[in-house]
């Protein structure tokens, strides 16, 4: 049986073809196996909320994910088929998102009578952070943030808006700032009052020490920092949050079948393997170098 250049280039064709989808498959099978996995070993239900922000690309063009109505709709459905018994381990890597999606599942998570647990490998930014404020437990890598929830509008922070009228004459400021600061005011006091309501939460018991709710909703709230400033496991930890430092190995793993979606060459790099304690090497002697200030001053 002979076959020509035509039908050898239809065989590599359909191969080609073929290869992406089988890839993706068999990517999807190992995730599955994996929550599966951390479910049995943790006896709960594994929900992943992950949103490569720097990911997507078509035709040039970034695509940002973060935090939409259809993830809420798929996270309720998953909490309304959890028994009220079972707790709920939620893993979360995400700039944030959607101020409704995100009060929405906050609201899911704290009415689960069982503990819900906040898992982060990397950050949770934004709405992210309120996600991990209803939790009942946060652990996070040493390394992982979290970030303020003041409200934004639009392209600017609220507590911004109203810093700007309140240090200019009010004749000086034009209607649509008026306008605008008066939302502000409104949105940070809505967002202070349902932070509020996460950090009280006691079901299954008191995860915050009630002397402590002001002081994190002042921190958190009110525009003293930039929306993208990061909140580190120390800063969360002084602030009084519920939070536990390391991961358990298993979270790493199924971070990494959700790679970031690559469009050419990397842009990090290494040999994926730890390497053994090198030998230091011995110290050079003889005559010291002169100080970097002695230097200059020269």
């Amino acid at each position: 049986m002979t076959f020509s250049i035509f039908d050898l280039f239809w065989i590599f064709l359909i191969i080609t073809s073929i290869q992406p989808v089988l890839q993706r498959r068999q990517v999807a099978a190992r995730r599955v196996q994996t929550l599966k996995a951390f479910e049995q070993e943790r006896r709960s239900r594994v929900i992943l909320l992950i949103h490569r922000q720097e990911s997507l690309s078509l035709l040039g063009i970034p695509l940002s994910r973060y935090i939409t109505i259809e993830d809420s709709e798929q996270i309720l459905r998953a909490i309304r088929l959890t028994p009220p018994e079972t707790p709920i381990d939620l893993i979360l890597h995400t700039p944030g998102g959607l101020v409704l999606a995100t009060e929405q599942i906050a609201r899911a998570l704290i009415r689960h009578p069982a503990k819900v647990t906040v898992f982060v490998p990397h950050y949770a930014m934004s709405g992210g952070t309120m996600l991990a404020l209803a939790a009942d437990e946060i652990v996070m890598d040493a390394n992982a943030v979290l970030g303020p929830v003041d409200p934004q509008l639009g392209n600017f922070p609220a507590a911004s808006i109203i810093n700007v009228v309140e240090q200019k004459p009010i004749e000086k400021v034009d209607d649509q700032t008026l306008i605008m600061a008066d939302l502000s005011r409104k949105a940070i006091k809505q967002v202070q009052r349902f932070v509020r309501t996460l950090l009280m939460d006691a079901v299954p018991q008191q995860k915050v020490p009630p002397e402590k709710i002001d002081s994190i909703i002042e921190a958190l709230t009110t525009g003293q920092v930039t929306h993208d400033y990061p909140i580190t496991v120390e800063e969360a930890t002084e602030l009084g949050l519920p939070l536990t430092v390391g991961l358990p190995r298993i979270i790493y793993d199924l971070m990494e079948l959700y790679p970031q979606p690559q469009g050419g060459r990397p842009s990090v790099q290494y040999i994926p393997m730890p390497y053994m304690p090198r030998p230091s090497l011995p110290e050079p002697k003889g005559r010291p170098l002169p100080e970097a200030e002695s230097v200059v001053e020269r």
